[in-house]
């Protein structure tokens, strides 16, 4: 399908949006009035920027409070139109957005916003243009998209048609299923923006929190279904308002709403494919399968965990990281044959120190640092194949470290992500590679499991952008974002996961320049690793013998034991054993959760030990002020 972008949804100067906009494969915009107010040129000279760039222009928007109005006042707002319709046909516009009054001055008369904006499609008829009217979601008498539909039929002009904008839509709980009883010719533009679920003053919430699809918790491919079943054969355009989107660099957010269309249309496709082979919708569903072209990339793959993590070091980090290794559990698998580089293992789980520069590093990188995550998959190819579909930059992981045609794909931030086949394991990946250590003695077993997850510091602008490639790329699902104290300021967390649970991640960002999370950020400059969670089968027997292996857990409040039973109904002779061993507990209605956290190392990340009892699936966020307060009153001044 068509797809386009409003021009306010990206940063920059118009010049820069549009050229962004291009390199992300659009293929019209909308033009938001302020941006074409605010160019430094004419609207002749804006139509042939986009032409020179290969964009169409399929709306002008938006006009405001022009229906509804008291008579005296229908001639100026006509005045006003012509105006914009003379704009509009310099620029090449063939349609212009009508949101529903918003003035106190309006009134509440259906008949006569029915009548007054049949008069302006006739003014409009004349120019060969055509008006879509948008129910706003604070409108002072229309709110909801059937009462604009409405007052479009009462109008009855052909250049007058119904504009549904999601955000409108489901931001007030509207029911979309009666779309699909709308004629799709009358439809003229549909309107996509995601949201978080929150309670705030609607205009608040629109101007400033919504997203792309796949970043928040509407359920767009539910009303985009009804769009298309109502014949609906328009554009798919985003409008998206967002404080962050307006400071992040236009490129990428260009590259995440194509990103977010390309998905929406592919979880479309999905569940009218469902209901052709369902007894019942079958009929409406082949049929817009029939006649619209979805897109339809590689199935996400199946993921069955993390295969490595690699890290960039230098000697001293190398070895510090080494004896933390060690005393976990791990064993010393093997050395690069030709670069400086050790392979530690648990398991089928690898950690690489990699003491070669990066080809791209600076004089002052920070080390340790993250330089790539393997993730254990079903099909590689066909997991790198859906990667590029969906936007995402294929690296070459050649070089003489990895196997030649390993997959591997570039994630938000320019983190690398490596596809490693499940079937043979990672043991298997780096055998040609990795000469056996010398030191093959066995560790001591410390009772650790398999990786349960991994969390990453990010870059505040960077969050929604790793929530849309987690579901996008790798067919993950968002949890619930909280908000977590540390003593410096709040951290926004975000759990995401796989259907299977066997791939896990936690993103955390910050918006105060003092926490933890943001000093992280602040050493690495991007995507980092926050900290590693195992699994493990006993917390309390594993505890005791990482302890007698030299593991430094953070230590916890005698306080925070003190309030537990008033948190949860426990007898004490649990809450014995957790103090005794430093051990943090969550509860749910479906299962439990003890944890516990190693000290940071090196001033970077840290390790974490989990224990899951029953179908427990959060990730104690409750218990991180408790971990966050100890770290920041044990860590030294200049740390603070």
């Amino acid at each position: 399908m068509r797809k386009s972008i409003a021009t306010v949804s990206l940063s920059g100067t118009l010049r820069d949006k549009l050229e962004a906009i291009a390199a992300a494969h659009f293929d019209a915009i909308e033009v938001f009035e302020n941006d074409l107010i605010h160019f430094a040129g004419s609207p002749a000279e804006l139509r042939a920027i986009t032409a020179d760039l290969g964009l169409g222009i399929d709306l002008y928007q938006p006009f405001r409070d022009f229906e509804g109005v008291p008579d005296a006042k229908l001639a100026w707002n006509l005045d006003r139109a012509e105006r914009k319709f003379d704009v509009m046909e310099a620029l090449g516009a063939s349609m212009v957005l009508v949101c529903s009054n918003v003035s106190p001055a309006s009134l509440p008369e259906p008949e006569r916003a029915a009548a007054q904006l049949r008069v302006l499609a006739e003014h409009a008829a004349r120019r060969n243009i055509l008006v879509g009217y948008e129910a706003l979601a604070w409108g002072r008498h229309v709110r909801h998209y059937a009462d604009a539909w409405a007052i479009v039929q009462q109008a009855d002009h052909p250049n007058l048609g119904l504009i549904v904008d999601s955000f409108h839509t489901l931001s007030l709980g509207d029911d979309p299923t009666a779309i699909a009883r709308i004629p799709g010719e009358r439809i003229f533009c549909l309107q996509l923006a995601d949201a978080p679920r929150l309670v705030m003053d609607v205009l608040k919430w629109s101007r400033s929190y919504r997203c792309f699809p796949g970043q928040g918790q509407f359920d767009l491919a539910r009303l985009l279904e009804q769009i298309l079943i109502a014949g609906y054969t328009g554009p798919l355009s985003l409008e998206v308002f967002n404080d962050l989107f307006r400071e992040a660099p236009n490129r990428r957010t260009a590259l995440d709403a194509m990103q977010s269309l390309l998905y929406l249309e592919a979880e479309t496709r999905k569940r009218l494919e469902a209901q052709s082979a369902a007894p019942q919708g079958a009929t409406q569903a082949a049929a817009v399968l029939d006649r619209v072209e979805l897109f339809d990339p590689p199935s996400p793959p199946q993921i069955e965990g993390f295969a490595f993590i690699e890290f960039a070091v230098d000697d001293a980090s190398a070895t510090e990281l080494g004896r933390v290794l060690d005393a976990l559990g791990f064993c010393r698998a093997g050395r690069h044959r030709t670069r400086n580089i050790a392979l530690y293992r648990h398991g089928d789980f690898h950690v690489l120190l990699n003491r070669e520069p990066a080809p791209d590093a600076t004089p002052s990188e920070s080390v340790p640092a993250m330089r790539g995550i393997g993730l254990l998959v079903d099909d590689p190819v066909r997991a790198l194949n859906r990667a590029v579909a969906m936007q995402c930059p294929r690296l070459d992981a050649g070089g003489g470290l990895y196997p030649p045609r390993t997959a591997a794909i570039r994630a938000p931030g320019d983190t690398p992500i490596y596809f490693i086949p499940a079937a043979t394991g990672t043991r298997a990946f780096f055998v040609h590679e990795f000469s056996p250590a010398d030191d093959t003695a066995a560790p001591a077993d410390g009772g650790l499991g398999r990786p349960d997850h991994v969390a990453l510091a990010l870059p505040v602008d960077q969050l929604q952008t790793w929530v849309l490639f987690c579901r996008a790329v790798l067919g993950m699902h968002p949890g619930d974002s909280l908000e977590l104290s540390d003593p410096y300021g709040l951290v926004r967390s975000c759990g995401v996961a796989t259907a299977n649970r066997k791939l896990r991640l936690v993103l955390n960002v910050s918006e105060s320049r003092s926490t933890q999370t943001a000093h992280l950020i602040a050493m690495q400059g991007g995507a980092s690793i926050h900290h590693v969670a195992f699994d493990c089968d006993d917390l309390f027997t594993t505890v005791e013998r990482l302890r007698a292996a030299g593991v430094q857990f953070v230590p916890i409040s005698p306080n925070y034991y003190e309030d537990l039973p008033t948190r949860f109904e426990m007898p004490d002779a649990l809450v014995h054993p957790l103090q005794e061993h430093g051990i943090l507990y969550d509860r749910s209605a479906d299962g439990e959760y003890f944890h516990v956290y190693t000290e940071i190392f090196a001033h970077r990340f840290f390790f974490e030990i989990v224990q899951r009892v029953g179908r427990y699936e959060a990730f104690g966020a409750l218990n991180a002020p408790a971990r966050l307060a100890s770290q920041a009153q044990r860590a030294p001044e200049r740390e603070r």
